[in-house]
């Protein structure tokens, strides 16, 4: 396994981030704890989670899947950096949130860091990120909140997810007024066919000194070998479901996913590790977030790190999965 610091912190981490969302939802708790144990043993350090995974009415189940497995002992929770998340409603799907149990408010990131401790078991969460933005809580506020809980020793870094570029500068100046550490992170939807994130929100992190952390590496499976797995009867689960499915129906996008896949096919190699590799050859990524429901899942994941993809590969993704351009360019002229 490859490690590198993240961000502008001193904190190693490994360059692929275990997803956990799986957990509970799709892998069982025995699953889960063999998945965890498989990753940790492969050198995965770096483990993600949020609040609400679980889902509709088992929300936190997942932090108490992880928080089972460090009850394992054996050094698990020392060898991990935890990740979690704060923001959502965690009242059953379909049940208004109650007054202050969820987004950013001061109170309602109080709650919830106590509530994911205990669900997890531990006594400190090592990065601490905002899973949404808040418009309604001034970043005066959610510092101030923040810097009572580094105080405390809850939490020792913050990152972000799904903000925009001008959210983490928002949130970085603010920080910088206060002599707070600021943001040290952003997860962001970033993959080959979906580049958004170069025109302002990868520029603003480096910028600014946070990792870049893509979540959904294969664009929920489209760039798994979805038209491969279609045609051998294999294509269960994300790669014939929801935004794959979506996508597969667009005739434009089905020749493009079919164009990769030949392109990939042509070097030898695998659709979803190459898609993987791709990401960790961007500048300012830290490591993509991969969600292995099984074993097998996971081990493909670990074969990209070790890929070097070669100049004539990379030009040809260019050519299949043209980035936006720079930023003004982009879009002024």
């Amino acid at each position: 396994m490859e490690y590198t610091q993240l961000g502008r912190t001193g904190l190693k981490v490994s360059r692929l981030v275990l997803g956990t969302m799986n957990f509970g939802p799709q892998t069982d708790e025995a699953g889960s704890h063999h998945i965890m144990d498989a990753a940790l043993d492969a050198g995965i350090n770096f483990f993600d989670t949020a609040n609400v995974y679980g889902w509709g009415e088992n929300k936190g189940r997942t932090e108490e899947i992880i928080g089972s497995w460090f009850a394992k002992g054996g050094g698990r929770r020392e060898k991990t950096v935890l990740a979690t998340k704060v923001y959502g409603n965690m009242a059953p799907d379909g049940t208004p949130a109650w007054p202050n149990h969820d987004r950013l408010s001061a109170l309602s990131i109080r709650r919830a860091v106590d509530a994911s401790l205990r669900r997890l078991g531990a006594d400190h969460i090592d990065l601490y990120q905002f899973h949404h933005v808040d418009r309604a809580t001034p970043w005066d506020e959610i510092w101030q909140a923040v810097d009572v809980l580094v105080q405390q020793g809850k939490i020792l870094y913050v990152g972000s997810s799904n903000h925009a570029g001008w959210h983490l500068a928002q949130a970085n100046e603010a920080a910088a007024r206060r002599g707070s550490y600021g943001l040290v992170s952003e997860q962001c939807l970033y993959n080959l066919a979906e580049r958004r994130a170069e025109m302002e929100v990868v520029p603003a992190a480096r910028a600014y000194g946070l990792g870049v952390i893509p979540w959904s590496p294969l664009h929920g499976g489209l760039l798994g070998g979805a038209l491969r797995k279609e045609r051998e009867g294999g294509g269960s689960g994300r790669s014939t479901s929801g935004r794959s499915a979506a996508a597969l129906a667009d005739p434009a996008i089905r020749a493009q996913i079919q164009t990769y896949e030949d392109l990939v096919g042509k070097h030898g190699l695998e659709p979803g590790e190459v898609a993987l590799a791709w990401l960790l050859t961007r500048p300012g990524v830290t490591g993509p977030i991969v969600g292995p429901r099984t074993a097998d899942q996971l081990a493909s994941a670990l074969r990209a790190v070790e890929l070097a993809l070669p100049a004539e590969l990379l030009a040809g993704l260019e050519e299949v999965f043209p980035g936006p351009g720079p930023s003004p360019e982009a879009f002024a002229w």
